[in-house]
């Protein structure tokens, strides 16, 4: 098994949803030792932003890093990614990253029926944290719905999500939500069957 561990927060080791995906990690590395891990932190190492010169192909080096994330994450068995809420949506580092993986012809095709996702049989675990409260099919929800409609697309339809909200609403609700998503982490002996 190929785990693929995306952090995107900008808060370093303050950061919730670092934790949370660790602990993700951790979890399934204790179910398949055997599985190799590759990690990458977006807010560390940054991709620009979707420009001309990605769609052009014209800078040798961005392409490089391109064709790099895609074959990365099409490597991968499973994808970790740590996805704060900022403002109503993901970072932007992270969608950077979706734009250099989301191919037509690599991860997805047109077809006389619709799109056809080609990133199949993958798992994706999104570590969602959120200063505020906002279920999944509240109004102003962009990030869950966005990432689960985006990995779909791709063709990958087991997306689990685990959440850690109302961070910043008092310290005991931080601890509490933080605690019931690492219970919820710790007892999801399905993740990767």
């Amino acid at each position: 098994m190929r785990i693929l561990h995306i952090d995107s927060s900008i808060l370093g080791e303050g950061s919730a949803s670092r934790a949370l995906t660790r602990e993700v990690v951790a979890q399934l590395r204790r179910s398949h030792p055997e599985a190799e891990v590759a990690y990458l932190d977006l807010a560390a190492e940054e991709l620009p932003h979707l420009s001309h010169r990605h769609i052009a192909r014209s800078d040798e080096s961005e392409a490089a890093r391109n064709a790099a994330a895609l074959e990365q994450f099409l490597d991968a068995d499973v994808l970790v990614i740590g996805a704060p809420i900022y403002n109503f949506s993901i970072p932007s580092q992270l969608k950077a990253w979706i734009d250099r993986i989301s191919v037509a012809g690599k991860t997805f095709r047109y077809t006389a029926n619709g799109p056809e996702g080609l990133a199949t049989g993958k798992q994706v675990v999104i570590a969602m944290t959120r200063g505020g409260v906002a279920g999944p099919d509240a109004r102003g929800e962009f990030g869950e719905s966005y990432l689960r409609f985006l990995f779909g697309f791709l063709g990958i339809r087991d997306v689990r999500v685990v959440r850690a909200e109302g961070l910043n609403i008092s310290p005991q609700h931080r601890e509490a939500s933080l605690r019931a998503a690492r219970a919820a982490i710790a007892g999801a002996e399905a993740l990767a069957a």
